[in-house]
């Protein structure tokens, strides 16, 4: 997460990747982009904005040794020396395109910009930008020709959000460079993070936090809702928010004491955790430290909704953990051979 009201670029430079697998090659600018005001305005925060929400931060990785890493070496190259911009910039390109390893990836534009006075915490660095834009949106332009007014087709970039994009910033931590990245056209998982930046996630709290509540959230629509139905599964993710909303530090084996209500369940849960762990290559922390963002972007992920096949739905509030234990009941009607829920209120609220 970054704030970029001090942010200005002090280079950017934009070139074409094309894609080997569809015979289309690269083409690359010589020179920098020179901003008239309008565009300037616009294009900053077009760039930055979608990384002042993002909560989770990457780590550059390499099989054997991490300054082998490409882009680690070439925005260790900018950061030293902005006299080679455009030919680091062309570098960056030409790797991106190796790695267009099907006939999928999308050819686009790519800009290359180097930023100061990005504020990352409490301090302020320079970043290093690489955006990749693969749509293009039709728009009408008007014109005028004779005295008279005509329009026509062009395509252009919406000022929206950017298809992808990554920021890697001038300071670093116990496990290197810290690294931020977005993926709004999500159609090949393994192209961007894993083939082109080869990053991973670092071990913070961030990424504890977000490794327990998903293998939670896994644990109750595949285990939970399933055996015990969907207000028991609710119930428990209501608990698991509330829990880590309470403590600053998360202990697996009071979390499973404080959440569940029998051994079996325990039970079931462990084992649950072993498989996920196998299947996900994540290891849970047995202790770990709460981090607010991670919690915060998880819990809008959490559903706690109970979908009947009566097309009716109970929506239950992911912040109350004892409200659907108090105010709500499940049973059995035998003269109808149908389950039912009781709600109990005192009055609507509109």
């Amino acid at each position: 997460m970054i704030k970029r009201q001090k942010a200005s670029i002090k280079n950017l430079i934009i070139h074409k990747v094309g894609n080997k697998f569809n015979g289309t090659k690269n083409a690359f600018s010589d020179a920098a982009v020179h901003f008239d005001e309008a565009t300037y305005q616009l294009i900053l925060p077009y760039l930055l904005k979608p990384f002042v929400s993002v909560a989770e931060t990457y780590r550059f990785n390499h099989h054997s040794d991490v300054n082998l890493n490409e882009i680690n070496t070439y925005s260790e190259q900018l950061f030293s020396d902005e006299s080679n911009f455009v030919d680091v910039s062309k570098h960056i390109v030409t790797h991106l395109f190796e790695q267009s390893n099907s006939a999928q990836i999308k050819t686009g534009d790519v800009f290359i910009c180097y930023f100061e006075n990005i504020q990352y915490q409490d301090y302020f660095t320079d970043a290093v930008g690489i955006f990749k834009i693969e749509n293009k949106t039709e728009f009408f332009q008007t014109y005028l020709e004779q005295n008279n007014y005509d329009i026509l087709v062009q395509k252009g970039i919406q000022a929206k959000k950017v298809d992808k994009g990554c920021l890697i910033l001038n300071t670093s931590d116990m496990e290197g460079k810290i690294v931020l990245s977005v993926d709004n056209n999500n159609y090949d998982a393994q192209y961007w993070i894993k083939s082109f930046l080869n990053i991973k996630y670092p071990d913070d709290s961030n990424q504890h936090t977000k490794n327990c509540i998903e293998l939670c959230r896994e644990f109750s629509k595949e285990v939970l809702q399933p055996h015990f139905g969907g207000q028991e599964q609710s119930n428990f993710l209501a608990k698991t928010v509330d829990f880590f909303k309470e403590n600053e530090i998360v202990n697996i084996e009071t979390f499973k004491d404080e959440v569940f209500e029998t051994e079996n369940q325990i039970k079931q849960f462990e084992d649950y955790k072993k498989t996920y762990e196998t299947d996900n290559s994540v290891l849970i922390r047995n202790q770990f430290d709460v981090s607010e963002i991670a919690l915060k972007k998880q819990k809008q992920k959490i559903k706690t909704e109970i979908k009947l096949d009566t097309n009716i739905q109970i929506k239950l509030d992911v912040d109350a953990p004892d409200a659907s234990a108090e105010y709500l009941e499940r049973g059995y009607d035998e003269e109808k051979k149908m389950h039912f829920y009781k709600v109990f209120f005192n009055e609507e609220n509109n």
